[in-house]
Formats: structure tokens, sequence, C-alpha cells
């Protein structure tokens, strides 16, 4: 059971909760869609426009427009991002998704929401800051899920540049099943038949009590239409030019996930020793990996930015 609730972390789906983003700073950046508002900050630099700008996307489950988490903590990843982008001259764009934190009310479901929502929702804040004269390159960072959710919108939006943060290089359905290969012989039995149905586009309606986290029926529509994605084909499609980064102490993403990406885009993968899946330096053993997750102070691995504002300024 420990395992389960531990796996409910590490492969956070996504849950209609509120995560805090209170103290944000910057002016708000908000997206009109036909059910509301995306709730965004835009971070400016000092001096005068038009300023390269960076839309940056989160991964998966309760993680708001900083990074910060209603399951893992608050870890302030994606702000000192945005933070070191704007002391560089670069505009940024950050937002929480549909159906967190201030952006909650446009899902009243989690059964109304599909990875297409926020693929279409990528395009629309493209869009946006292609139409505001304040900027004149645009470009995309996506994190973990956020990765693959920042490559598909490329392929309806052609951008000055794409960074890969932590990218997965498989289909989510084959990366779970690695995730929850390591359980007991019985949970694994349970958990395969349900993996084919969603695979296969259907539905299942009883879900072990042990297995609701992952596989609630309010997840499923969610779930089907994200295993229909394979990193591969969307990345070998994208002809904007694209950076791909892994961190070698990623207990959620592997290096090898890196590679397969960078190889479907024809690039060179950036591995930084040392860095864990929330872009910090961290231990390689899992306690003291996953601690840093819940430590909102803890700097950015000194690597990551140098990397990728050379790739944006280059």
């Amino acid at each position: 059971m420990k395992k389960i609730m531990m796996l409910g972390m590490i492969m956070t789906l996504i849950i209609v909760a509120g995560c805090s983003s209170e103290g944000q700073q910057g002016e708000k950046y908000n997206l009109e869609v036909t059910e509301g508002e995306i709730k965004g900050t835009l971070l400016l630099p000092e001096g005068e426009g038009p300023y390269k700008v960076v839309i940056i996307h989160q991964g998966s489950g309760p993680t708001d427009r900083d990074g910060n988490s209603a399951i893992a903590g608050d870890n302030n990843s994606l702000k000192m991002v945005a933070e070191k982008l704007a002391e560089e001259g670069i505009a940024s764009v950050r937002y929480d998704k549909r159906g967190i934190a201030e952006s909650t009310p446009l899902i009243e479901s989690e059964e109304d929401l599909i990875f297409e929502d926020y693929v279409n929702d990528v395009i629309m804040w493209i869009d946006k800051v292609e139409a505001d004269d304040r900027f004149d390159e645009v470009y995309l960072i996506g994190h973990s899920e956020g990765a693959l959710i920042s490559a598909a919108a490329v392929l309806e939006r052609e951008v000055d540049g794409f960074v890969s943060l932590a990218g997965v290089g498989e289909r989510a359905s084959d990366t779970l099943r690695r995730q929850l290969s390591t359980q007991p012989e019985e949970i694994t039995e349970m958990i395969e038949p349900i993996m084919v149905e969603l695979e296969n586009g259907r539905l299942v309606e009883d879900v072990p009590e042990v297995l609701q986290s992952l596989f609630r029926n309010s997840i499923q529509p969610y779930m089907i239409s994200w295993f229909n994605y394979d990193p591969v084909e969307v990345y070998s499609n994208i002809t904007s030019p694209i950076l791909v980064i892994q961190g070698d102490n990623d207990v959620q993403v592997t290096v090898d996930d890196g590679m397969i990406l960078a190889d479907a885009s024809g690039t060179e993968p950036v591995i930084i020793e040392g860095m864990n899946h929330i872009l910090k330096d961290a231990p390689e053993d899992m306690e003291g990996n996953l601690e840093t997750y819940g430590d909102p102070d803890l700097e950015l691995h000194p690597e990551l930015m140098p990397v990728i504002l050379e790739f944006i300024k280059n």
C-alpha cells in the first residue's frame, strides 16, 4: 500500500483541486477561453522591449504555475526559472492550467478534461503572445508532462524554440507500466487488464479499491486521450529548434527518456549531473531526493539556466 501511495505522487495524474498561487510576482496576464479565464503571470524584464518571451508549462497533477504541488509540496522551481529569465532580459508567461489553483473553476469535474484541452490552451497562449507587440520571439518550456503538451502544440504553431525539461520518451501507458512494475504480482495482475482497456479507448467501470487513486472513473477519459500520444512521433515531426534537458538524479523520468526524445528530434541531449525532477541539485537516495520537493528556498541546479539561456539567446 505504501508503494501505491508513492506511485500516486510520482505518477501524479490530473487532479481537479486547488493549489496555492499566492505571492505571484509580475503582472496578471490571463487567457480568455470559452469557460472563463486561465489565470497567468507575465514577468517582464527591465528595459525596453520588444522582448523574447517564454511560455512555461508545468508537469502533471495538481501543479501550479510556480511548479508547486498540492501533493508533493512547494518547490518554486518554475517561478525561479521565470525570475532567472527576467534577470537576463527575457520575458515569461506561466499559468495555472485548467482545474488547478486559480484556474480551478474552468473544470467542474475531472471527467470533463482530456489531454487535447491542455494542448489547445498552449496554442492559444502562443497566439496571444504573438499578437502582443511587446514580444518579438516566442519560446516554450515544457516540464515533465508539460513537455509533451508543449511539443504537441509546437506541431500546430511553429515557435522560435522549444525546451523539453524532464520529458518522458515513451507513451504514458508504457511509463505507467514501468513505474508500476515493482508492485506485488497480485497488483500488477489487476493493473494490466485495465491498461489494455484504456489503451483501446474503453472505459473501465469496476476498478478495485486499491487502484482507485490511479484509475478512478473520472480520470479515465484523460488517460485514454493521453495514451494516444507517442512522444517519439511528436518530437520527430517538430520543425522548431529543440533543446532536450534531463537530470540524472530524476526519480520520475530517466536519462533514457531524454536520449529517446533527443534522438527523435535529431539533437544531442543535455544531461545534468545531480539534477532531479524538480530541477534541483539532489542526493541520489530516494528519501533525500524527495525532500527537495518541499523546499521552496532551494535554488535551481546551477547548470540548468546557463544551458537554457544559451539556447534562447543564440
